[in-house]
């Protein structure tokens, strides 16, 4: 998973990015609220972790801006040192996913953080085959079928292609999609990945008469849709 952590503490926000990394997330730390609105503009994160006092912006505006401008909202997770039930009660009221007390345990962390995801984005098929429409991905092959016939796909193309569907009328941004796919982010990234998604969109036919089409976000990314 993408994290944005929201901490204005560095040596716990240091502490919350080494225990997330070591589980194999991705994380990006701001220390400032305003700083990770101007982020969430042009950039996708799977799971916001939000301290609830920072000097600017706090915690809490950040989940009401999320709230407000963002359709397919990550789940947030308030980080505070406050611990009274009518500060759990407010939280949760204002929108936010789950609520930590600091310092949290490494352990809780990481479980409550699971758990959030798990609401949100639904485990794959233990079979590994997963089925959109009349498209078809067979996980363990790496191989994709559409109406039954085969489509001819690079190992690449393959993931940016599940990562699209699995995502849903929720727009990527180019550096989640490239970090994903390549783990990094050269400055080659949009050739590379619009390249991707041009052979993406021709071979699997990503149009109304196939009951999707693929669009781009100026200044963002894409966002695969369903037509109806």
């Amino acid at each position: 998973m993408r994290i944005a952590i929201l901490e204005d503490e560095k040596p716990l926000a240091n502490e919350l990015e080494s225990n997330l990394v070591h589980a194999g997330h991705t994380c990006i730390w701001f220390n400032s609220g305003q700083k990770l609105i101007n982020q969430l503009l042009h950039d996708t994160f799977d799971v916001l972790l939000l301290d609830w006092n920072v000097p600017d912006v706090t915690g809490f505006h950040v989940v009401n801006w999320v709230k407000q401008n963002m359709e397919k909202r990550p789940p947030m997770l308030i980080l505070t040192s406050r611990a009274e039930e009518e500060d759990i009660v407010a939280a949760l009221q204002a929108g936010a996913d789950d609520y930590l007390v600091k310092p949290p345990v490494p352990a809780v962390l990481l479980a409550r953080i699971e758990a959030v995801c798990r609401r949100t984005y639904p485990e794959p098929p233990a079979d590994g085959m997963e089925s959109y429409g009349d498209y078809v991905f067979d996980i363990r092959m790496e191989k994709l079928s559409l109406r039954g016939e085969n489509i001819q796909v690079t190992a690449k193309e393959f993931g940016l292609a599940l990562m699209l569907f699995r995502n849903l009328h929720r727009t990527l941004s180019r550096t989640y999609i490239f970090e994903a796919l390549w783990g990094g982010n050269p400055d080659l990234m949009t050739r590379t990945l619009d390249a991707h998604v041009s052979k993406v969109r021709t071979k699997l036919g990503l149009r109304a008469v196939n009951g999707y089409r693929l669009v781009p976000a100026y200044a963002y990314g894409y966002r695969l849709e369903t037509v109806v």
